[in-house]
């Protein structure tokens, strides 16, 4: 599952909303917002997160971050190491190798050291994804 689809699957089940539903709603398939929502589909179009915003109503920091979630669910990433050092090309071959057998905690480690260097390299010093949900997404 991805960032994106998780927060979508979260905010059908708060609402009480089918993938059916919903899907004709947004002019998908149910099928489509499965693979979605699973991950299973590329990272969603702008004009398809812009109905997803509008279908739930969402406004200004939950809809931001609905967006960079979205940014963040491609479910195949590519990293381009060339010029930088052989000790970051080493850790993202490593990491590419194990991503599949790590633990959620493990993940949640790697997250953490993440975040302090997102949040140096945004506006403002606020975190670039995590700002308007709350517990609303998945951490």
């Amino acid at each position: 599952m991805t960032p994106f689809g998780e927060a979508v699957r979260k905010l059908r089940a708060e609402r009480g909303v089918t993938q059916r539903h919903m899907a004709e709603a947004l002019g998908v398939s149910p099928a489509y917002l499965s693979a979605l929502e699973h991950g299973k589909r590329s990272e969603p179009s702008w004009e398809f997160i812009q109905r997803v915003i509008g279908y739930f109503n969402i406004i200004w920091d939950e809809a931001e971050e609905l967006q960079m979630l979205a940014g963040l669910s491609r479910p195949k990433v590519t990293i381009d190491t060339a010029g930088l050092s052989s000790k970051a090309t080493e850790i993202a071959n490593r990491l590419a190798a194990v991503m599949a057998r790590l633990e959620p905690e493990t993940l949640d480690d790697i997250a953490k050291l993440i975040e302090p260097i997102e949040r140096n390299n945004s506006p403002a010093g606020s975190h670039p994804i995590r700002s308007g949900f709350g517990d609303k997404l998945p951490r």
